[in-house]
């Protein structure tokens, strides 16, 4: 073990106590008491995995290394939760970055006598624990990263819901941009509904979608010859006359699918081709007051 790693260590073991009070100290006064700032087990986990870090690499460096295992994912399940629980990358690293102080505290008070011996040992401790410090907010981001997407998608699947209408009949209400992640899951889920509920019509309407251009109505043809391929017949509404304009200008041709204006209007088309008659009933008079 070199000798700074070795001067590094026998402070951290010898003086356990004090550097961990000094290091909860620094966490309460730069993150006011926030989280894991005040968490005693945290800091002696983290305190303990360095240590045995220090002493299976026999020095500072190569962070990768597998004397530093414990440490990294130590820190990775610190970024995950603080991600978790919506607390900032910058309060994520401060804690580590609090363990500068009581360290070269210590050292300043151990290497008093060896100007030489202190800056270097300053010097490498500092490099790794900003090395830590950076692992932390790494592992925030790909963190939030995670949460992030995993939120998106399960917006998609919130806002592209699959409705019984009637018997045999189904309805996709579309809302917002259509584009590729969304139309496949549009597409997945209105043939797995097929196949569940043995449709034979559906009905995409695009009321709440804003504009129409080449690629949306390439996705929407993709989902209609799809419906067809399950033995479905696919009824698109929705067409307001600012898309339909916009469809004629593109030169997109919908030729053989059947467009509506309204979704009440394709619910008609689909009712009578399912075979089901509606007729008007007069409404019962209401009774006399007496």
């Amino acid at each position: 073990m070199k000798k700074n790693a070795a001067a590094v260590e026998s402070l951290l073991s010898q003086h356990r106590d004090q550097i961990l009070a000094g290091w909860r100290a620094e966490l309460a006064t730069t993150t006011g008491g926030r989280g894991l700032g005040t968490d005693s087990q945290g800091t002696e986990q983290l305190l303990d995995a360095f240590v045995a870090g220090v002493r299976a690499n026999g020095g500072f460096d190569q962070f990768d290394d597998p004397a530093w295992e414990k440490v990294r994912e130590f820190l990775a399940a610190v970024s995950r939760s603080r991600a978790a629980q919506g607390a900032s990358a910058a309060d994520t690293s401060r804690f580590v970055l609090a363990l500068k102080k009581p360290v070269f505290s210590g050292l300043q008070h151990t290497l008093a006598n060896e100007s030489d011996g202190l800056v270097n040992a300053v010097w490498e401790v500092s490099t790794l624990i900003d090395t830590m410090a950076q692992f932390t907010v790494t592992s925030y981001q790909r963190t939030r990263e995670e949460i992030i997407a995993r939120q998106q998608q399960e917006l998609l699947e919130l806002s592209t819901p699959v409705i019984k209408l009637w018997d045999g009949v189904l309805a996709a209400p579309m809302i917002g941009t259509l584009d590729s992640g969304r139309t496949q899951l549009v597409m997945e889920a209105l043939l797995q509904r097929i196949v569940d509920t043995g449709s034979t019509i559906a009905i995409i309407d695009i009321t709440g979608v804003p504009t129409v251009d080449t690629l949306v109505a390439q996705h929407l043809l993709k989902t209609v010859t799809a419906i067809r391929l399950m033995g479905a017949e696919c009824i698109i509404s929705g067409i307001r006359p600012q898309i339909a304009q916009t469809i004629v200008h593109l030169g997109i041709d919908l030729a053989g699918v059947i467009t509506k204006a309204t979704l009440a209007d394709a619910l008609s088309v689909a009712l009578k081709r399912a075979g089901f008659v509606i007729n008007r009933v007069k409404p019962v008079a209401a009774a006399t007051a007496q």
